[in-house]
C-alpha cells in the first residue's frame, strides 16, 4: 500500500549564500574629477600647502573605490563653508649677488616669483607654500651662480629659457598626460651657470630611503630609538 505521505522532492530549496557584504563601489572618472576640484577649491581657502594639494591630488586620480576618495577628502568641510584665513602673501624677489639665498616659502604665491642669482646661489622650496591657483611661475636669472627650486612629488614643470655655457635640468617623476596636477613653470637664462628644479624625490633620495627604512623596521617592532620606551 502506497504511503499516503507526499514524498518529497529530491531537489531541496537553495540556501541563502551567507552575506559576506557588498562589494566596495568603485569609483568613477567623474568622481575622481570631483573630488580635484574639491582640493583645488580647499586650496583657494587657504586649507591646504602645495605639497599637500599635489599628493591628494595624486591619490585622488589614483583612487579605485569611494572609500579611497572619502579618506582623501575626509579632515576638510562641505563644498560652500566659509574660508579660512589665507596666509600672508610670500616675498616675490629672491637674489644671490655673491653670496647665499636660501629660502623656505611658506605664505601665499599669487604673482609670478623672480630668482635671481650672480655668482651666488638661490634655493627655493615651493613644498610648503599656499598655491591658491594651483599654479607657479618662476621667472630664474643665473650669471656664474646656480638656482635650485624644490618641487612637491607629482607636480608638471614646465621649463622654458636658454642656457649659454651652463645648464638647465628637470629633476621631477613624470606625471602622466592629462590629468589635472598642479603646474609650476619657469622661465630660465642661465649664463656659465647652472638651473635645476627638483621634487621631493629627487631632493635628498639618500634621506628620503634612510628615513623609510627606519619607518618600516619601527612599524614592524625591529627597534626604537635611543632611550625610547615601550610606547615609543
Amino acid at each position: 500500500m502506497a504511503d499516503s505521505t507526499p514524498q518529497q522532492s529530491s531537489r531541496q530549496a537553495p540556501t541563502s549564500r551567507p552575506d559576506r557584504g557588498q562589494a566596495p563601489a568603485r569609483v568613477s572618472d567623474a568622481e575622481r574629477e570631483a573630488a580635484v576640484e574639491r582640493l583645488r577649491v580647499a586650496s583657494v581657502e587657504g586649507r591646504l600647502t602645495f605639497a599637500e594639494l599635489t599628493e591628494r591630488t595624486e591619490k585622488a586620480y589614483l583612487a579605485v573605490t569611494r572609500a579611497d576618495l572619502e579618506g582623501i577628502t575626509a579632515d576638510l568641510p562641505a563644498m560652500g563653508a566659509p574660508g579660512a584665513d589665507p596666509a600672508l602673501p610670500a616675498p616675490r624677489r629672491f637674489h644671490a649677488f655673491m653670496g647665499d639665498c636660501d629660502e623656505r616659502i611658506s605664505g601665499r604665491i599669487s604673482d609670478a616669483l623672480e630668482a635671481h642669482a650672480v655668482m651666488g646661489d638661490v634655493v627655493l622650496d615651493l613644498r610648503e607654500a599656499q598655491v591658491p591657483t594651483g599654479q607657479v611661475e618662476v621667472c630664474v636669472t643665473a650669471v656664474m651662480g646656480d638656482v635650485r627650486i624644490i618641487v612637491p612629488d607629482g607636480v608638471r614643470v614646465e621649463l622654458t629659457g636658454y642656457a649659454v655655457m651652463g645648464d638647465r635640468k628637470v629633476a621631477v617623476r613624470e606625471v602622466p598626460p592629462g590629468l589635472q596636477v598642479p603646474v609650476v613653470r619657469v622661465r630660465a637664462k642661465a649664463v656659465m651657470g647652472d638651473i635645476k628644479i627638483v621634487d621631493d624625490e629627487h631632493h635628498a633620495p639618500v634621506r628620503r630611503a634612510l628615513a623609510s627604512w627606519w619607518q618600516e623596521r619601527r612599524s614592524r617592532g625591529g627597534g626604537h630609538g635611543p632611550g625610547a620606551g615601550p610606547d615609543g
